[in-house]
């Protein structure tokens, strides 16, 4: 009854790491009861909670890539446009109308 005990105990630790912490302590602990422990029961679950942890972790780099080429790529190509295009704006207000200061939309005025 003991060994039942046990596993399950170690297969539950196996697969609840993933609530401790982020990256080291989730895969950390699989690993040590896969070295520690002599259950070919409590081993499968060890590798199974190691499989699903390191393909989460590797989804979570797939998708915050993704995320970045998508929304952060093409954010990053029309900040570059406007930030070469409202200049000119300014300056061709400023020199058709000297007298106006010239303020630019949609940003910060902090000073």
């Amino acid at each position: 009854m003991e060994d039942l005990t046990q596993r399950k105990i170690l297969s539950a630790l196996s697969h609840g790491a993933i609530f401790f912490s982020s990256t080291i302590i989730s895969i950390g602990i699989p690993i040590a009861i896969l070295l520690i422990s002599e259950d070919v029961v409590v081993k499968e679950n060890a590798k199974e909670a190691l499989n699903f942890y390191v393909t989460f972790y590797m989804y979570i780099i797939i998708s915050m890539l993704l995320f970045i080429i998508i929304i952060g790529l093409p954010l990053l190509i029309v900040l570059l446009i406007v930030s070469l295009i409202m200049p000119i704006i300014a300056i061709a207000k400023v020199l058709s109308q000297p007298n106006v200061p010239y303020r630019y939309p949609l940003i910060f005025h902090l000073f």
